[in-house]
C-alpha cells in the first residue's frame, strides 16, 4: 500500500511540475493598434521598430515581455513611453498622440 501511495505522490508531483513549466514557457501575443491620425513607430527594445499605418496594427506572436520600456513615436516628432516590461497579456491602443494599455482579449 505504501508503494502505491509513493508512486501516486510522485506522479502527482511530476504532473504539477510539468504544468508549472508549461505555464512559465507559455508565450502569447502582444498587440498594438493605431487608431490614428498618422503613422506611428513602435520600439520594443528587443525587436526591429515596427511602423504602423493609420487604422493598422501589429502583433508580436509567441512573445513574452519587453525587456524594458516601450517607446511610441508619432509623425509629428513627439513620442510617448509606456513603462515596461510590457507583457503579452496586454493590448496597446494608440490614438490622438496617446497610448492606452488594456488587458488582452482572451480569445485573441
Amino acid at each position: 500500500m505504501k508503494v502505491r501511495a509513493g508512486r501516486a505522490a510522485g506522479l502527482a508531483l511530476a504532473v504539477l511540475a510539468v504544468a508549472a513549466l508549461s505555464a512559465c514557457a507559455s508565450k502569447g501575443k502582444l498587440s498594438f493598434e493605431n487608431g490614428g491620425p498618422g503613422t506611428v513607430v513602435v520600439e520594443l527594445g528587443d525587436q526591429e521598430p515596427s511602423v504602423i499605418d493609420t487604422h493598422g496594427g501589429v502583433s508580436y506572436l509567441d512573445y513574452d515581455c519587453t525587456p524594458g520600456d516601450v517607446t511610441i513615436r508619432f509623425e509629428d516628432g513627439s513620442s510617448t513611453v509606456i513603462p515596461g516590461p510590457l507583457c503579452s497579456d496586454k493590448q496597446v491602443f494608440i490614438k490622438d498622440g496617446a497610448a492606452t494599455v488594456k488587458p488582452a482579449e482572451k480569445n485573441s
